[in-house]
């Protein structure tokens, strides 16, 4: 395993989903990690270039997160720029997430990777975390998941394995212009994630499917800032249509274990406790 001694690594996104978990893998093998956030010591802000260089000073590895998605307009031009500059201030390796079956998300790949560098693309599935950790835990928590999402199954992908594909992407040698298209090892529909949330909860979690417009509607009507919005209206009325259904071997390719499987997630969610009623 291949570590700068004394060299951070930087971790955009690091209090995220997958950021923190592989922030938290580099610091149990003794890898300083920069945090970037807006509200980290060192700050950083996708929106606002100017706090890039100061971030990226003293750094030869980035694991790089995009929000809110890589499906946004301006993310392929932020990404382009900002792989550009990681380059030139001496960065020899970067970890990029990305998305499976966005084009956009394809041209953010192409950006980062035309910057030159040892760049790794991790294309992933639907996490399954956002069921505990995101903007589907409020409506398993409410025992009913509205989502306009019908019976395309979707191969949902822990976000532990996705921290170990970047923590090896980072850390060993290999890696470099690969693509890894990261899944579980098996698709299910959003009914049947639900059925097994219930199942493992102990509670009943029904699922109903509500129409689009309906669905977007529900999000504003919540305050959902608009560029999460925009993102579900692409993600459910484009992504979501078959075209990531089927497993790929990606996890075991970057990590050499087998994926987690969505039942193994959900008997570990419900032991921590993350959908137990306050």
């Amino acid at each position: 395993m291949n570590m700068s001694s004394g060299t951070p690594v930087l971790v955009i996104g690091g209090t995220g989903k997958t950021g923190s978990r592989v922030a938290r893998r580099l610091i149990d093998k003794g890898v300083p990690v920069r945090i970037g956030s807006r509200s980290g010591q060192t700050p950083f802000d996708w929106n606002h270039p100017e706090t890039w260089q100061a971030a990226l000073d003293g750094v030869e590895k980035v694991y790089m997160t995009y929000y809110p998605d890589l499906l946004v307009p301006e993310a392929e031009e932020a990404i382009g720029a900002f792989a550009e500059k990681a380059v030139r201030s001496g960065v020899r390796r970067m970890v990029l997430l990305s998305g499976r079956g966005e084009e956009e998300a394809r041209r953010c790949e192409l950006a980062a990777l035309a910057a030159g560098g040892d760049t790794t693309v991790l294309r992933a599935s639907w996490f399954a975390q956002n069921f505990s950790e995101s903007f589907l835990l409020h409506s398993v928590l409410e025992g009913s998941i509205l989502l306009p999402a019908d019976d395309v199954p979707e191969p949902f992908v822990d976000a532990e394995d996705i921290a170990d594909a970047a923590f090896a992407a980072l850390t060993e040698e290999g890696h470099a212009g690969k693509v890894y298209e990261l899944t579980g090892p098996r698709s299910l529909s959003f009914a049947r994630a639900s059925e097994e949330i219930g199942e493992a909860s102990g509670r009943r979690i029904d699922y109903v499917r509500i129409p689009h417009a309906a669905f977007l509607e529900t999000l504003r009507s919540q305050n959902v800032p608009e560029d999460i919005v925009f993102v579900m209206d692409a993600l459910f009325g484009r992504v979501l249509d078959g075209r990531n259904a089927e497993p790929q071997p990606g996890v075991r390719e970057a990590t050499g274990h087998d994926p987690t499987d969505f039942s193994d997630y959900v008997r570990r969610a419900a032991a921590s406790g993350a959908w137990d009623r306050a």
